[in-house]
């Protein structure tokens, strides 16, 4: 019998993935701003690690990282087209079957068809192709399912929303229980917990668990907290603190729980968008999180990250033109564990 297990972010990586905004994405009004972000991504992560840059333009990519000083020796590039960035939620899922990597590929439909993911769809099918992935490849495209609505312990158990994985634009035809199943078998879990309460105005995921509560250890959970009464996602993120309260870890013990800070409303076209501090990067010896030009709050989010993390780095990343997307810095990176990318 196969041994299967889902390892946790912490896991040691041999490379991120990055797909590289361009003109014919939504970045297009703010391209040099976003452009700007992901250098910045990139300076952090290859200081730590390898780095896979996908983008239909890759001379174009190296020249805007070497205009930069960026030395691109970490870095390889992949060319194929795409339709926009989310790494997060079109890369490749990689599970370790006896001890050994293999990459999953879900099937990516835009989370539930509300964007085109044609070309998003394909690109872990082709890294495979192209020789990228140096270990076992599986098509799972006839189920639907993002990397940032799963977090692993490495111990058998995820954590994840119902909002997102019951969505009908998802998997319709499947129930709760024959969703668990599937999950169970294919990433080798032995439990599912499930969260039912928690949002983020302007999230177009529905409630991904990375916006949301995050592994940082086995027994550690990092949450989003909100304090203000008067905040229309006080109440849900309080039920939402409430369930993670009656949660416990495989041997019985009630998770530590660490609450981050909920970020000030930030709004762009008059719309309220999901900064959240949840949408943090674990990489080798390093944790990548997400700022907002908020000095307090982003001050206080690296505190409570080294308590979480005291062995490693804990970077500063802003990310005000990420969220202009909707998204955070989580969301556009997806990490390889070690063996993947040669």
């Amino acid at each position: 019998m196969t041994d299967i297990l889902f390892p946790p972010e912490w896991h040691q990586q041999s490379g991120v993935q990055l797909t590289w905004p361009h003109a014919e994405t939504d970045w297009q009004p703010i391209l040099g701003e976003v452009e700007e972000c992901f250098c910045n991504i990139v300076n952090a992560i290859i200081k730590y690690e390898k780095l896979l840059i996908v983008t239909p333009n890759v001379e174009q990519v190296k020249a805007i990282l070497q205009a930069k000083g960026i030395i691109l020796e970490n870095i390889r590039f992949f060319s194929c087209q795409t339709n926009d960035t989310w790494a997060r939620d079109h890369g490749g899922i990689t599970v370790l079957k006896d001890g050994k990597p293999v990459v999953l590929d879900f099937k990516f439909d835009g989370w539930g068809l509300k964007f085109a993911a044609n070309f998003d769809n394909l690109i872990t099918s082709n890294l495979y192709n192209a020789g990228y992935f140096s270990v076992g490849y599986e098509n799972k495209l006839n189920f639907v399912l993002e990397g940032g609505s799963l977090e692993s312990d490495g111990k058998g158990t995820l954590l994840t929303t119902s909002e997102c994985l019951l969505s009908p634009n998802r998997n319709g035809a499947w129930n709760k229980e024959k969703i668990e199943t599937y999950l169970k078998k294919q990433l080798g879990l032995k439990r599912v917990l499930w969260l039912n309460h928690g949002f983020l105005e302007g999230d177009d995921t529905d409630s991904h668990i990375d916006t949301l509560a995050r592994f940082c250890s086995e027994d550690t959970i990092a949450y989003v907290k909100c304090e203000d009464e008067n905040d229309v996602h006080f109440s849900a993120l309080q039920e939402m603190e409430n369930e993670l309260k009656t949660f416990t870890t495989l041997s019985g013990k009630p998770y530590r729980l660490l609450a981050l800070p909920m970020a000030e409303a930030v709004y762009y076209d008059n719309d309220r968008l999901p900064a959240t501090y949840a949408n943090f990067l674990i990489i080798n010896n390093a944790v990548l999180y997400p700022t907002y030009n908020q000095t307090e709050k982003d001050n206080k989010t690296s505190e409570i990250l080294k308590i979480a993390f005291p062995e490693r780095d804990i970077i500063g990343i802003d990310c005000t033109a990420l969220i202009k997307q909707h998204g955070s810095l989580h969301c556009v990176t997806m990490q390889y564990p070690e063996g993947v990318i040669e």
